[in-house]
């Protein structure tokens, strides 16, 4: 078997390897797992050692976990391990418990955040790194004899083969392909050249000697090329919005003081960029909560679960997400949200929890009738959940100078950061698990055929993608303290909502306007876009992924409706066990599968909080049994069968499913030689 991609997910399917092999492995043959990745196998290239130590995760220690526990409905065994930040506490002391197989990471920077990290703190890249490193060694260890892996630190460029016969991946810089029965794809997010947008952006910038940056990856940017105190545009407020303007402050020298009153000041360094940020929104992510819920876990799901989405499918009529699925999902939200207020600060709510259950599952969420419940039974308006607001937080307001923005939004995410740190707010953390707990209703969801074209291209990967990245992927409460200190020291400033960025041929300059702030425009020499690059198969720099969708040996998912044709540039994949659709074929490829981020499966996360029944460890877990019960009958080759999405007639019109493959065949690219191959020399005895 060929896993290509090293990082967390294919970790991930390996410990499940691991853990049904007693039952599904009897060790007739030998199994050979070959990894192929430049990067460290564990980490893989977005969690490696080498990066930055000042970039962190958005996520607390305490909710980063690898394994399965109780809550996982996996048909293979349950077998639980620590999070982060229980891996991390047996550095804290001499006599703490140990995690086999136990090492001290060689690094003493990382090992000295290690013995001091709390649950509650967010944990260095690096730091989380050095777990995901731990995890796949004991994956490893737990591998049966007749399992070996090996590591070849390079680049998979192609695969060829029969689906009725063995696969042949090459590798860059090897004359010998590697021959398996098995190809897995788990790369991972992945590059993309830049769109015909940014092109021109880019062309812009070369004419005049000015500075862009597509969308890319924080830790891999080259940014050498900004300049201290030139005027920089950066359209997007998220997590990539963070990191650059982390690697642009403390990164070039500055630093923050804590005055006696406890506010924070910035120290420029003076190497700095001016940093004028908007988007869409034209506000930062919320800030992760800094508590704990403070009432019992809501059970979830309870509107939205799978039932909820059988029925929804069952009809024959398209779906629009925002009029028929979304009403749904918001009353899981909402009942994730109100079941912690009511339990946990009931002398802010007017009635019994019962009574209020009883009422609010007969009302639809847009309904008058929920309406009056919740103003009757929450009299605190604050105390209440409106995701119009949340969303949009800057409609309707307008600021006749800049400055006076400026002031607008501080005191915004003041407010945001002071009610993510109080735990008498604990209701948002019930509707942030309420919130996780849809995503993994969504792949069933969009497998049946019945969300519209246009459902699935503005609302499912447009607004929904951005609305649940905004309020539950935001960083740590402390950056958005240091968002505030930044602006006050004019470091970053702030542009408003709907930005619109053109070009000045006169200037030579990019420029950034919002009608938040009516006539001001910014004019600045650099442009960058701060957000990752999406899935696209057209312009994947991925050369495996690109040589087989120019061979048209797999589909990118196409939705086509009466109105609307959406290509979302996701592989098109059986959602059930991860097989490639094979448009040769017309069903799945019975020795190739996709896992993860450029699939159709909508990234499901590779590591999750703990206790939320993780949708990737329930894929890893069908997908390794599938194959070890396959492998080990001297496989016996998938067919597809009900896995294949059939076209779908919906009532207003055509609705189908079609796979796209590219109509031109390329030559495959010239590879620079890569390293040569190892095993990985941290293994079990036999590897």
């Amino acid at each position: 078997m060929v896993i290509v991609g090293a990082g967390p997910r294919a970790t991930g399917l390996l410990e499940r390897i691991g853990a049904n092999a007693p039952e599904l492995w009897s060790g007739a043959h030998e199994l050979r797992v070959h990894l192929v990745d430049p990067h460290p196998p564990g980490p893989g290239r977005v969690w490696r050692d080498e990066q930055s130590s000042l970039l962190r995760m958005n996520s607390m220690a305490e909710d980063v976990t690898m394994f399965t526990d109780e809550s996982s409905t996996v048909d293979g065994p349950v077998r639980p391990g620590p999070s982060l930040a229980e891996w991390a506490a047996q550095f804290a002391a001499p006599d703490a418990p140990r995690f086999a197989p136990y090492a001290e990471p060689a690094d003493p920077e990382v090992l000295a955040e290690l013995r001091t990290l709390v649950p509650a703190g967010f944990p260095t890249r690096r730091a989380q790194s050095a777990y995901l490193d731990w995890v796949f060694r004991r994956a490893l260890a737990d591998l049966p004899p007749t399992v070996t892996v090996e590591w070849h630190r390079t680049t998979a460029t192609s695969v060829t083969g029969p689906a009725d016969g063995p696969q042949e991946v090459r590798l860059a810089g090897r004359s010998t392909p590697l021959r398996a029965d098995l190809v897995i794809l788990t790369q991972g997010h992945l590059d993309s050249t830049p769109a015909p947008a940014h092109r021109v952006h880019t062309d812009f910038a070369r004419r005049h000697g000015r500075f862009h940056l597509p969308p890319a990856f924080s830790a891999d940017a080259d940014l050498s090329g900004l300049r201290p105190g030139e005027d920089v545009v950066l359209r997007g407020f998220g997590l990539a919005f963070v990191d650059l303007t982390v690697l642009l402050t403390e990164g070039r020298g500055g630093a923050y003081r804590t005055e006696p009153d406890g506010t924070l000041t910035y120290l420029p360094s003076g190497r700095e960029p001016v940093l004028h940020v908007g988007s869409r929104r034209g506000v930062p992510y919320h800030a992760k909560t800094g508590y704990q819920l403070q009432g019992p876990r809501p059970p979830l799901p309870r509107y939205f679960g799978p039932e909820a989405v059988d029925a929804l499918t069952a009809g024959g009529e398209p779906l629009d997400l925002r009029r028929d699925v979304w009403p749904l999902m918001a009353k899981e939200i909402g009942f994730g949200h109100y079941h912690e207020l009511f339990h946990a600060h009931p002398e802010r709510t007017a009635m019994p929890w019962p009574e209020f259950l009883a009422a609010y599952d007969q009302f639809g969420w847009y309904s008058a009738q929920l309406a009056g419940l919740v103003a009757t039974a929450v009299p605190e308006p604050a105390d209440r959940l409106d995701f119009e607001t949340l969303d949009r937080p800057l409609d309707g307001l307008v600021f006749d100078t800049p400055d006076a923005f400026q002031e607008h939004l501080r005191a915004y995410f003041r407010e945001d950061l002071a009610r993510r740190e109080d735990p008498e707010h604990s209701a948002d953390l019930g509707a942030f698990l309420a919130l996780l707990s849809l995503y993994g209703q969504l792949p069933g969801l969009v497998a049946s055929g019945r969300l519209t074209a246009r459902s699935l291209a503005d609302g499912l990967d447009g607004w929904w993608q951005g609305f649940f990245n905004f309020l539950a992927s935001g960083p740590p409460g402390f950056r958005l303290r240091e968002l505030d200190a930044l602006s006050r020291a004019g470091v970053v400033r702030f542009l408003g909502a709907d930005i619109r960025v053109g070009t000045d041929e006169a200037t030579g300059t990019f420029t950034a306007t919002s009608p938040t702030v009516p006539g001001h425009t910014v004019h600045a020499t650099a442009l960058i876009e701060a957000y990752l690059p999406g899935p696209n198969l057209d312009r994947t720099e991925d050369p495996l992924l690109r040589h087989l969708h120019r061979a048209g040996a797999l589909a990118e998912e196409v939705v086509v409706d009466d109105t609307h044709r959406h290509r979302s540039g996701r592989i098109t994949v059986s959602l059930a066990d991860g097989h490639l659709i094979d448009p040769g074929l017309g069903r799945p490829h019975p020795r190739r599968i996709a896992l993860g981020a450029p699939t159709d499966s909508r990234a499901i996360a590779a590591f999750a909080r703990p206790r939320t029944n993780a949708p990737a460890f329930r894929q890893n877990d069908t997908v390794a049994r599938a194959v070890l019960r396959a492998l080990d009958a001297g496989w016996e080759p998938h067919v597809g069968g009900p896995h294949v999405r059939e076209p779908h007639v919906g009532g207003h019109g055509p609705h189908v499913r079609e796979p796209h493959v590219a109509e031109t065949h390329v030559a495959e690219a010239h590879m620079p030689e890569a390293d040569v191959a190892k095993p990985v020399d941290c293994a079990r005895v036999g590897t």
